[in-house]
């Protein structure tokens, strides 16, 4: 399982310096919304540089313009760029042939959707990525529940990434599910300390794919 560390609502400085404390423990970097829009893609730029090794996700969010923006998004270094799910048909397909032509990957973002067919619909546009999303705003609210897994239920050839929220206590509830990527925000980036949280969860998913 893919271990991937969103960077939100922080500096520039804050995130290279978490990225230097965690950096043996994730595999994929992802670079937040709030993050972009404050440095634009000269970031996404700076931190590829700095860790080319790694998988870099650009999460843009885009809901219009789509070939513009993950082509922006892959000639900054992204691998993966995030695209929501809500969007027309034709975005989506715009970025699924950007991100062949690059040799990249598409995200969809899941947030707001609750129809199954939504998915299915994906599928058929050749999205072969996905990302449950249980939003920041609706964590307030309280722990993301079961329905949110409904969505992907019995899908075949999708890759399924989830975030929201997830902490060391509800990450271990999480491991038995189909999931290919794990996204960790504040649980690390807020930490005290962030390089031993880290580690500690990686820990968790290794411990469980050990024992599967």
């Amino acid at each position: 399982m893919n271990f991937q560390l969103a960077l939100d609502r922080l500096t520039r400085e804050q995130c290279f310096q978490l990225l230097k404390e965690t950096e043996s423990s994730i595999d994929w970097i992802e670079v937040g919304t709030g993050v972009i829009k404050e440095y634009g893609m000269a970031i996404v730029r700076e931190i590829k540089a700095a860790y080319p090794e790694k998988v870099l996700v650009a999460d843009m969010k885009t809901c219009d313009a789509g070939k513009h923006e993950a082509i922006q998004a892959f000639e900054a270094g992204a691998d993966i760029t995030t695209v929501m799910a809500f969007s027309a048909d034709k975005t989506i397909k715009e970025t699924l042939e950007a991100a062949e032509k690059y040799g990249k990957r598409i995200m969809i973002d899941l947030l707001g959707v609750t129809e199954p067919s939504r998915l299915i619909e994906l599928q058929k546009l050749g999205v072969d990525l996905v990302s449950l999303h249980y939003g920041k705003d609706m964590q307030q609210e309280g722990e993301m529940g079961e329905d949110l897994f409904s969505l992907t239920e019995g899908l075949d050839g999708v890759d399924i990434a989830i975030a929201g929220g997830i902490n060391k206590k509800s990450l271990a509830g999480l491991l038995g599910k189909p999931l290919d990527t794990v996204i960790i925000g504040s649980a690390i980036t807020s930490a005290e300390n962030p390089g031993q949280t880290a580690r500690e969860m990686k820990e968790v998913v290794n411990q469980h794919e050990n024992n599967h």
